[in-house]
């Protein structure tokens, strides 16, 4: 299950992210307490609006970035953008803590914070198979969504009863300063044992060569069209927890940092069992999005608050084993000149319809009610499932109970 940390560089990589990843959620945490709260009067539009601005440039500038991970050195380029992220938590934090900040101040920090990641996650994914061997891939990949998960664990938590104790402020400086683990980490590695990809020279055309070799993979395809209908209008769960905890259960930041906490037991729960699976199964995929779909929708009927809490637990397990065979397929069948563009355009697919999503399930929530808004996510997320489904069985010449049996242990016979 953990391989992939007997590696000097990966050991560095993996911490620095679970430190920088704890000040990550909890500035979502903070963000969107700060926007629905005390900026806004509970609206679900306004922070669907700061959301969208957060992962609207993935979608403008996500090929660029790739292209720009395939040429140049990752590790240089994660140097320079986290240190960029880092400036932008670090003037929200400032603004909030001298009580000058303003709505539109959000809005402007939130796109810049979005250009920053926009062009490191191409190369932050991409990097993982630069500092283990390929064996180790599916592994290190796995332990990536169980560090993001770890502090998705903590960060909400500890972001709920910091900002019920002391306010918004402090979370974003603490984001800031965690930004300093990874620049850290990155810094003190053994260059000399990283395995960097052959650097792509510059050239005419290779965006379009990029989207091009996606075309000509029928299973990448699948894979960017299920990945964008469920990051639309399922995986907005910022947005509904936080209408679900103050508009329909009428609590506060401590019980909306908690919902955050809960889901992550699901989601690291499904980064474990990912670490321990060998290659990658596309019955998984089936099975992770109507799982999210049905159980988000089962959670739209909770009657209170820890009904809604404990269902949270079984939207994160799925959710988050679907994204995670999809990553992790992207990662072991792409040409390794191709691995940057491919994965900038599986970011921007998985982040850029965020723009749109999350400001329409903000108005959803806002108009007919929160609940509303993970109905219609749980349809969204049955749809890809049915569509993998389909697709899968007229490829491989499979029934639906051939699908669900793979998903399932093999009994030994006598």
């Amino acid at each position: 299950m953990f391989s992939a940390l007997k590696v000097f560089n990966y050991r560095l990589w993996v911490s620095g992210a679970l430190v920088s990843n704890i000040g990550t959620w909890m500035q979502r945490v903070a963000q969107d307490w700060l926007v629905l709260t005390i900026l806004t009067n509970q609206s679900g539009t306004a922070v669907g609006i700061v959301t969208g601005l957060q992962f609207l440039p993935i979608l403008l500038l996500g090929p660029w970035a790739g292209l720009l991970g395939d040429r140049y050195s990752k590790r240089k380029i994660l140097l320079i953008t986290q240190s960029c992220m880092g400036f932008c938590a670090l003037i929200l934090g400032l603004l909030v803590v001298t009580n000058t900040v303003q709505l539109w101040h959000v809005y402007l920090l939130a796109l810049l914070l979005g250009v920053g990641s926009a062009i490191d996650a191409p190369s932050r994914q991409a990097f993982v198979s630069e500092v283990v061997e390929s064996d180790d891939v599916p592994n290190a990949v796995a332990l990536n969504a169980t560090s993001f998960n770890l502090a998705r664990l903590a960060g909400p938590g500890l972001a709920g009863l910091l900002i019920a104790w002391i306010g918004t402020g402090p979370a974003f400086l603490i984001n800031a300063a965690s930004f300093a683990a990874v620049i850290i980490s990155l810094a003190k590695m053994r260059v000399t044992e990283l395995h960097p990809a052959a650097r792509t020279p510059r050239g005419k055309g290779q965006i379009r060569e990029g989207l091009h070799y996606i075309r000509q993979r029928p299973d990448l395809m699948m894979i960017m069209v299920l990945v964008s209908l469920v990051a639309t209008l399922t995986m907005n769960f910022q947005i509904t927890n936080a209408m679900m905890a103050t508009s329909v259960f009428g609590l506060g930041p401590g019980e909306y940092g908690l919902l955050g906490t809960v889901m992550a037991v699901g989601t690291l729960s499904a980064a474990l069992l990912a670490a321990r699976r060998q290659g990658v199964r596309m019955a998984y995929v089936v099975g992770g999005a109507l799982a999210t779909g049905v159980f988000t929708i089962l959670a739209s009927f909770a009657p209170n608050y820890w009904v809604f809490a404990i269902a949270l637990v079984p939207i994160g397990l799925s959710s988050m084993t679907f994204l995670n065979v999809c990553n992790t397929t992207i990662q072991l069948t792409t040409d390794p000149a191709m691995r940057g563009r491919v994965l900038a355009v599986y970011m921007a697919v998985m982040q850029g319809g965020t723009p749109i999503g999350a400001p329409l399930v903000g108005w959803i929530g806002t108009l007919f009610g929160p609940r509303w808004s993970l109905i219609v996510g749980g349809l969204a997320a049955l749809l890809a499932g049915a569509i993998a489904l389909s697709v899968l069985n007229k490829r491989n010449h499979t029934t639906l109970r051939s699908q669900v049996g793979s998903l399932l242990p093999h009994r030994v016979k006598a």
